[in-house]
This record gives structure tokens, C-alpha cells and sequence, in this order.
């Protein structure tokens, strides 16, 4: 790992008492607890890891407001009002993102790029062409690329690619350990190697009993653990994949490619890449729709050998050599928005999913979102992450 153990934290060896308990101590959990306590709550954060080992850790990081849907596909599953908001939303969470990351104290590698999604096959062109459209209508700062175009900037060669803006970058480890640390100078109290055995649900609270035979009691729990917290509910909503990632060692010079763009492809499973602040290239994909940790880090051999093979093909004048590569498992919606808001079945509980390849922004939306819920006020965009959403 590049950063090592950034802070240390405790394991929770005594009672103590909340108003809301967030289980998780990755991103989505870093960012509720200091939204929360930005307006003035008291929040405990317990995970039974490491902070950020988990989900977060694996994380690439490249943070788009773009949806695993295309806007004119998300249009079609759930009407043009509320598949707009979707992506206006997930827009303002990646400029918020940016907010956030430049009043830490921490250096989050925090950075503002271009896009570019690329039409691996001819056929998909039309695709790009439609989502232009859409997009364009709907006031979203997009362009056409055509074959010349893309020729001019990129070494590899597409049929058509949807280049724009903003897209981001970021370290995702060190900007979880920066919110928390933010969060804690609010008056959080955040404790690792700290497991959940049971949650106590109670006529007005809960009462959350760690691995070590403490309690917690709050007014709400938050479940915030990522794919795991599929273990918290009482039905299937989700699909669970292993995905695949590297990172080459530095590159001689600062600008790698165009712009530095981050861009990925009409693929399916899509392939992705982007570069690092300290020059280096991270090039992922080659997903597989299956849970087997042993099985999917059985292929981890194999599968940087694919990758690498793909990005050399791409980019045959770089000097590229893998450093590191690693191995992880997300989760997909039918419809690629994360479910944020609470069960009827489950009282006094509330889930920050942020499923989907866009993870970390929705991770943001999800605290923008909860915070209001939280702290009873309204919130109007909230039913379109609702676990009972409908679509037109």
C-alpha cells in the first residue's frame, strides 16, 4: 500500500451513547460522519477493519459524474425528469467533492480532469451519438469526437468517443482519513477493529453490540460498509462482480497523454484508465460477474497480463512496466444508481450504498442526501435512490 497507516485509531472498549452510529470507515462513511457533524451532530464511526481497508482502499478513483446508465438509457428506465436530476446530482456531488477536498488538512490528490469515453466498435457509434444528444439537450458540457479527432490526441485508434468535462481524480485513502480527521476536530469518535455482532432495534433508538461486548446506543444507525452490507438486508438488490486494476511505475514525463484525460470505453465489461499525480498510470477492467474472493485473486496473475497486453496495444510508445496490481469486487444495480434511505422492514436504519462504478460520488450524494433525511428535513431528491423507487 502506497501510504501506509496514515492515523491511528482505537478499538471502542467501553459503552457509549450516540445520536447516530455510522457502521463503515470507508469514503461513505468518512463523508456522512463530517456531514453530519458539520451540522452539529454526534456521530460514532466503527468499522472492523483498518479505516479505509476495505472497498475504498481498492478503489481506482476515478470519479465521474457519469452513471454506469447513460443519461438517454436511464432516460428509458425511469423517465427524462427524474434520470436528468440523477445526473445533475451526481455533477453537483463531484463539484462538491472538490469543495470538500480543498478545505482538508490532508493532501487528497484531489484533481480536476477531462473525460472521454470511446466507441470500441463501429456499431457503437450511434450510442455515443445518443448519449450527445441528450446530453447536449439537457445542458451538460459534452462533445463529439470523431475518428480524425481522436487520432489527432490519442495514439489508439475509435470509431467516435464523448469527450467531457469535469471528471476528477483523487486518493481515495488519503481523503477518508482526511474527512475523518475533520470530522473528529467536530467531535467524532471514530474506532477500527471494532465488528458488529448485533443491532438491537427499540421502540426510539438502537442499540448497535460490538465483537468486543460493548454497546452503542443512538437515535439511527447508518450502514455504510459497501458490498458488504448486503449482509444488513433482507433482500437481493444488487450484483456482485471482481474487477481488476494496475498501476505502472512513474512515467518520465508529467503530461502521459492528452490532457491527462481519464477515459474509458463502450466495452462490455469496459476497460478504463487514468494517471496519478506522481506520474503513474492506472489501467483497470476485465471484470468478471462473480463473488469468490479466492477464485477472483486466483485470476489476479492472468489478468494483469491481459491488461497490461491492452494498454501497451494503446499506447505503444510509452514506457510502461506494471508496479502493482490488485484485485476487487463492487456491485451493479439494474439501473446504476446507489440505494440511499431506509427499509420499512428495518426501524431506525438507513443505508449509504453507493453502488455502481461511481462509487465515490455517489458516496457524496448519499451524504448530502442523509444528512437532510436525518435531521428531518426534506429532502425532494431522495425517492430516486429510495429502495422503492419507481420507474415510468
Amino acid at each position: 500500500m502506497k501510504n501506509g497507516y496514515l492515523e491511528s485509531y482505537s478499538a471502542l472498549r467501553e459503552e457509549i451513547t450516540t445520536d447516530f452510529v455510522i457502521i463503515g470507515g470507508g469514503i461513505s462513511g468518512a463523508l456522512l460522519a463530517r456531514s453530519l457533524t458539520v451540522k452539529g451532530s454526534s456521530v460514532v464511526v466503527v468499522d472492523r477493519r483498518h479505516i479505509a481497508m476495505g472497498s475504498t482502499c481498492a478503489s481506482t478513483a476515478l470519479l465521474q459524474y457519469d452513471i454506469d446508465r447513460t443519461l438517454h438509457e436511464l432516460i428509458d428506465i425511469m423517465g427524462a425528469a427524474k434520470a436528468v436530476r440523477a445526473y445533475e446530482l451526481s455533477l453537483k456531488a463531484l463539484q462538491d467533492l472538490e469543495k470538500i477536498a480543498k478545505k482538508l488538512k490532508v493532501e487528497a490528490e484531489f484533481e480536476m480532469r477531462s473525460s472521454m469515453r470511446f466507441a470500441t466498435y463501429k456499431k457503437d457509434i450511434s450510442f455515443i451519438e445518443d448519449e450527445l444528444k441528450v446530453r447536449s439537450k439537457h445542458g451538460f458540457d459534452v462533445e463529439l469526437w470523431d475518428e480524425k479527432r481522436i487520432e489527432k490526441h490519442f495514439p489508439f485508434p475509435a470509431y467516435a468517443a464523448l469527450y467531457t468535462r469535469p471528471s476528477a481524480i483523487a486518493d481515495p485513502y488519503r481523503l477518508t482519513h482526511g474527512l475523518l480527521q475533520d470530522a473528529m476536530k467536530r467531535g467524532a469518535k471514530v474506532f477500527d477493529k471494532t465488528g458488529v455482532e448485533k443491532i438491537e432495534r427499540l421502540n426510539k433508538s438502537v442499540v448497535v453490540n460490538t465483537s468486543q461486548g460493548n454497546k452503542i446506543r443512538a437515535k439511527k444507525v447508518i450502514i455504510a460498509c459497501g458490498y458488504e452490507s448486503v449482509n444488513y438486508i433482507p433482500m437481493k438488490l444488487a450484483s456482485l462482480s471482481s474487477s481488476y486494476a494496475l498501476v505502472s511505475e512513474p512515467m518520465p514525463r508529467k503530461d502521459i497523454w492528452f490532457e491527462n484525460c481519464s477515459f474509458w470505453n463502450t466495452s462490455d465489461p469496459y476497460t478504463y484508465g487514468r494517471t496519478t499525480k506522481d506520474n503513474r498510470v492506472i489501467f483497470g477492467g476485465e471484470d468478471e460477474p462473480f463473488y469468490d474472493p479466492a477464485r477472483r485473486d486466483k485470476l489476479l496473475e492472468a489478468k494483469t497480463k491481459k491488461l497490461a497486453k491492452q494498454f501497451v496495444k494503446m499506447f505503444p510508445d510509452l514506457p510502461f512496466k506494471v508496479d502493482y496490481s490488485w484485485a476487487g469486487t463492487f456491485i451493479e444495480t439494474e439501473d446504476g444508481l446507489p440505494y440511499i434511505g431506509s427499509i420499512k422492514q428495518l426501524p431506525h436504519t438507513y443505508f449509504a450504498l453507493g453502488y455502481g462504478g461511481n462509487g465515490i460520488t455517489f458516496s457524496q450524494l448519499a451524504a448530502d442526501i442523509l444528512t437532510d433525511v436525518l435531521l428531518s428535513k426534506k429532502n425532494d431528491d431522495a425517492e430516486i435512490f429510495s429502495f422503492d423507487r419507481k420507474t415510468d
